[in-house]
């Protein structure tokens, strides 16, 4: 096993969940190897650093280990290391818990909210919330 297919890894050790979401990501430029661009057929080989633009954010694995068929988690944990910076990290953790955050909720028999009650909401969201500090 000198080299596998960077899209059959990816799936593989788990970084996505179909080896389809895998090879259209490669495609879409999100996945990138010393700063170019990688087809889905390019041979990873281990040692090489892969950058994963994943949901707006740059994750940095190591191939330590590669594999060809898809694994258990913990197995899949060992096969790159997670050069991810602690910043980076840290954003993605403050995003993934307020994705978490419960539902709004209304007065029951108030229905849907109208079209200039939806726009007062949003402008409320954006002075309350300042969602640009996120991007």
């Amino acid at each position: 096993m000198d080299k596998v297919r960077i899209d059959k890894w990816l799936w593989s050790v788990r970084i996505y969940k179909s080896r389809t979401i895998a090879t259209d990501a490669c495609k879409g430029g999100r996945v990138k190897i010393k700063g170019d661009s990688v087809k889905p057929s390019y041979l990873l080989q281990p040692g090489e650093v892969v950058v994963v633009r994943k949901d707006g954010f740059d994750f940095q694995y190591k191939a330590v280990q590669l594999i060809h068929k898809r694994v258990s988690a913990p197995i899949a944990q060992t096969c790159y290391e997670n050069l991810t910076p602690e910043a980076e990290l840290n954003k993605y953790k403050e995003w993934f818990i307020a994705g978490k955050a419960p539902a709004e909720k209304r007065e029951r028999g108030t229905g849907r909210p109208t079209k200039k009650e939806r726009r007062e909401i949003d402008v409320f969201k954006d002075e309350w919330f300042n969602f640009d500090d996120f991007d």
